[in-house]
C-alpha cells in the first residue's frame, strides 16, 4: 500500500512539473545560432566586438566591430537591407576584407547542396536560394534584436 502511494505522488508530481519543464526550454532561435556559428569567433558572443580572433583583425580600431550598435551608427535606424547584402555578399565591407568575406552567402548554397543532395535536387522541394535566404534572414533579424535601444 505504502509503495503504491509513494508511486502515485511521484507520477502526480511528473504530471504536474511536466508543463514547467516544457515552458522552461527555449524555442530554437536559428539567427542565434547562425550568429553564433558564423560571427561570434570575431565579434564575440555578445556582438561586441570581444571575439577571440578579434585581436588578429587590422581594421579593429574602426569602432565597427561591435555589432550591437548598427542602429546607433545609423541615426537609431537598424539598416536592415544593407545589413543582408554585407551577409549574403552583394555589398563590400571593407573590414572583411576581399569579396570573400563573409563567405555565408556562398557557403549557405553550398550547405543546402550537400544537406539535400539527390538526382532530382533542383526539381524536388529543396531549394538552395530559400535555404540561404531563411539563414541570412535568421541572421538579420537577430542583429536588428541586439541593439542597444
Amino acid at each position: 500500500m505504502k509503495r503504491t502511494t509513494h508511486l502515485a505522488a511521484l507520477t502526480g508530481a511528473m504530471i504536474a512539473l511536466t508543463p514547467l519543464l516544457a515552458s522552461a526550454q527555449q524555442p530554437f532561435d536559428l539567427g542565434k545560432h547562425e550568429f553564433e556559428a558564423n560571427c561570434a569567433i570575431c565579434h564575440g558572443a555578445d556582438a561586441k566586438g570581444t571575439g577571440p580572433y578579434m585581436g588578429f583583425i587590422a581594421y579593429k580600431g574602426k569602432g565597427t566591430s561591435n555589432l550591437t550598435l548598427i542602429a546607433k551608427r545609423n541615426g537609431g535606424a537598424f539598416p536592415f537591407q544593407r545589413v543582408y547584402e554585407q551577409i549574403d555578399g552583394t555589398q563590400q565591407v571593407e573590414v572583411h576584407g576581399p569579396r570573400d568575406m563573409p563567405v555565408w552567402g556562398k557557403d549557405y548554397v553550398r550547405q543546402a547542396r550537400e544537406a539535400y543532395r539527390d538526382e532530382n535536387y533542383m526539381m524536388g522541394r529543396y531549394d538552395p536560394e530559400l535555404y540561404t535566404r531563411i539563414r541570412i534572414l535568421a541572421l538579420t533579424d537577430y542583429l536588428n534584436r541586439l541593439q542597444v535601444k
